[in-house]
């Protein structure tokens, strides 16, 4: 008898101990979620339901091509000037596609597109008219009826003007860009035309300038839709445009 009450009353103080520091009612309560889940709780009261931002797969074929980077200016001047491409000869399925562009801040000043051939021979040559606010700008080649070649690499720019007379000292910013076959609508059977999940597709095609066409018409319709660009701003930031998505992700729902 002696052993056993011996043996028993450790055991009954380590049951007491226990009760004592994690109380029967807030057992469950204290024990932390794993770091990659959250409570059950929050879970229900702010559902997120993740964006699917399109994955752009770059061509393989082709020259490399190259961006040419926006410039900028000291003192008061200090702005940055863009084109939304990649730092490779990107692709479109369109005859006549829409260019977009980029400015970190408003300016006054005359902005000229030029789009040139494979042999540097200009195609266009034109004065956009200003003022331009800050951020992104559409060029569209049907308003100058210029229609690409299947097949031909062309260069595009815009330039800054800020002296008519020594325009060596304007300000660009280019791109390549190449006409090839368009995707095909049997890829993609369940889309219909300027849907966002077009985007997709058309960005694992390598059609660069098709899929961030898409999206900015899509954001143009419906401004108040903050996961549009949060899609664009994917695809910027995956080929580097850092400040021009971190530009899309300020302006979500405006």
């Amino acid at each position: 008898m002696t052993r056993t009450t011996h043996r028993s009353i450790p055991l009954f103080l380590s049951a007491l101990v226990i009760g004592m520091i994690v109380p029967p009612g807030v057992r469950a309560e204290s024990v932390p979620p794993s770091p990659n889940q959250a409570p059950a709780i929050e879970q229900s009261k702010n559902p997120v339901t993740p964006i699917a931002v399109p994955i752009y797969r770059p061509p393989v074929r082709g020259a490399p091509g190259g961006r040419v980077g926006g410039g900028t200016r000291g003192g008061d001047q200090t702005f940055t000037l863009s084109v939304l491409a990649p730092n490779h000869t990107a692709l479109t399925g369109k005859e006549q596609p829409d260019l977009y562009w980029y400015l970190s801040k408003p300016i006054s000043t005359s902005i000229v597109f030029t789009l040139s051939d494979d042999q540097a021979k200009p195609v266009i040559e034109q004065t956009l008219a200003p003022s331009f606010d800050a951020g992104i700008h559409r060029v569209r080649l049907a308003d100058f009826g210029v229609r690409l070649v299947l097949g031909k690499q062309y260069r595009w720019f815009v330039s800054l003007v800020s002296d008519s007379k020594r325009r060596s000292r304007d300000i660009l910013a280019g791109a390549t860009i190449e006409r090839t076959d368009p995707v095909g609508a049997e890829t993609m059977p369940s889309l219909q035309d300027g849907r966002p999940g077009e985007a997709h597709y058309l960005a694992e095609a390598g059609h660069w300038y098709d899929a961030i066409a898409i999206l900015s018409d899509e954001i143009e319709h419906n401004p108040s839709e903050p996961s549009l660009r949060t899609q664009r701003a994917g695809l910027l930031q995956q080929v580097g445009l850092t400040e021009i998505a971190n530009f899309d992700l300020s302006h979500r729902g405006q």
